[in-house]
This record gives C-alpha cells, sequence and structure tokens, in this order.
C-alpha cells in the first residue's frame, strides 16, 4: 500500500480507514502505465482521475481536509502541497471499465435540465464490488461521480460511498468518503473523510 503522506491525522487508524484492510485501491499510477486494455464500454474513471492528479499537480490549490473517526472527533488539516495521488487513490476503486466486466452492469440514461445522469448497476451474479456508479455530467463535463463499493467475505465486511464533485470547468471541486468497517469479534468502525479544493 502507498505511504499515506497526505493524511497527517490519526495515523494508525487511518491506514484502516484508506484501504489497509481488504481490498485495497489500486495504484493510480500514469495513464501511459496502465497495460493496454479494450475497455468494458463503461464509464472510465480511472481516466478522470488521472487527468484529475495532472491537473492538480500542475495547478497546486491548497486542500482542506476533514476527518472523523469512530470516536466522533473531527480534525481538519490544510496543505498546501498534498500528494493528490495518494489523496484520491480510494475512488480508483470505482474502476468498472475492466475488460472483464463487459457485460457486467446494466445502465440507465436520463437527461434533464441539460444534464445527463448514467446509473451504471452490478447484475446481482457478478462478484466485482462496485454496485452502482452515478456519472452526471453536463455534456462532456463530469459534474458529479457518486459509487457505492462494498466487499465482503466470512471474516470481514468493508462498505464505502464515494462522492467526487466538479465545477462547470470540470476541475475537482471536493471530495467525500463514507465507510464502515466490520471484523468479526470486533465492533463496526465508522469513518468520513471530506475534502475542499481551494483555489
Amino acid at each position: 500500500m502507498r505511504k499515506l503522506a497526505g493524511l497527517r491525522l490519526h495515523a494508525a487508524a487511518l491506514i484502516l480507514l484508506l484501504g489497509g484492510g481488504v481490498g485495497a485501491a489500486c495504484s493510480s499510477g500514469d495513464a501511459g502505465e496502465r497495460p493496454a486494455r479494450r475497455p468494458a464500454g463503461y464509464f472510465d474513471a480511472p481516466a478522470l482521475l488521472d487527468a484529475q492528479v495532472r491537473q492538480l499537480e500542475q495547478q497546486r490549490p491548497v486542500l482542506e481536509k476533514q476527518v472523523r473517526l469512530r470516536d466522533g472527533k473531527q480534525e481538519t488539516v490544510r496543505l498546501s502541497l498534498p500528494d493528490w495521488a495518494d489523496e484520491l487513490q480510494l475512488f480508483y476503486q470505482a474502476d468498472i471499465n475492466k475488460p472483464a466486466l463487459r457485460g457486467a452492469y446494466e445502465v440507465q440514461t436520463t437527461d434533464s435540465a441539460g444534464l445527463t445522469r448514467r446509473v451504471y448497476r452490478r447484475h446481482t451474479e457478478v462478484d466485482h464490488p462496485v454496485t452502482e456508479l452515478t456519472v452526471l455530467q453536463s455534456g462532456p463535463t463530469v459534474r458529479e461521480l457518486r459509487a457505492t463499493v462494498d466487499q465482503a467475505n466470512p471474516l470481514f465486511f468493508s462498505g464505502k460511498r464515494l462522492h467526487l464533485r466538479f465545477g462547470p470547468d470540470g476541475a475537482l471541486s471536493s471530495y467525500e468518503v463514507l465507510g464502515r468497517q466490520k471484523l468479526v469479534g470486533f465492533d463496526t468502525t465508522r469513518y468520513v473523510a471530506r475534502g475542499r479544493v481551494v483555489r
């Protein structure tokens, strides 16, 4: 797992929060480092995230970040030089465009007031953690991305609700992660992480 230098809050607890258990997020990397693949034909979340990371690294905005763990305490930090690949690492879990997932999702599209909403729902017989992905676009510009990511086995459950918001120009404006984890024999751990891009 990549070093989570950007958080600097409750290090041990946040390692669990950001995927230290089962199903850690894939490394973001550059698009050029990814092996060639024939995509499934769904929305390409990793490509969107790669582009955002490159843009954020060039523009160098400040990140205002809030983290709340199960003790209910909330901490806020401002990071002037965050590692954007680390900050957005969890959102790479929302990848449904892998070749093996062709035909795994039902797509529902609705248009209203100049906005297009596409909802990708996983077929129940498919074994993949992303149960639903929703993308809201204004023309080609993504305005919101939401994903529900659930993983479970007899000993472990992890559920995450991921939300990215983008401005009218397509630049990331904020993100939110709502999560819970449960190990057999232990209490459920809940956490909230929010970030706001300050330009």
